[in-house]
């Protein structure tokens, strides 16, 4: 009996969207760029900072360790107001953004998306 390739159907990220509607799936991109920016606004705070404690005394280092921290600080300052405006201009436009910031959700459905029902696995096997 020759070798079949057989695939394990697994759900697409556009399968999956497609059971959302548009003004969810405009909500959930949203929520995920902002938690996005937010959490890589933090992580430069602490590159800056490590780079800071590690740069010996070099003027060049600090100065550039200094600007990461600032400009992060700004990032995260911009994110904040972000959620704020966004939040205030989808309440008039009939969007709810802000219950898809939830950082539990957002893993619940990155798994959902990735998993193909199969126990987190979306590979095929042959047979």
């Amino acid at each position: 009996m020759p070798n079949q390739l057989k695939t394990v159907s697994s759900p697409s990220i556009i399968d999956s969207a497609q059971n959302y509607e548009l003004l969810e799936i405009i909500n959930r991109g949203l929520a995920y760029a902002i938690i996005i920016a937010g959490f890589l606004s933090v992580i430069f705070i602490f590159w800056g900072g490590i780079s800071f404690i590690l740069s010996g005394g070099q003027e060049d280092k600090i100065k550039s360790a200094v600007g990461t921290i600032r400009y992060a600080i700004i990032g995260l300052i911009v994110t904040i107001l972000a959620v704020v405006i966004i939040g205030t201009v989808g309440k008039a436009m009939g969007l709810n953004i802000i219950q898809y910031i939830d950082f539990g959700q957002v893993i619940d459905t990155i798994k959902s998306v990735t998993s193909g029902g199969n126990g987190g696995s979306a590979s095929s096997s042959l047979r």
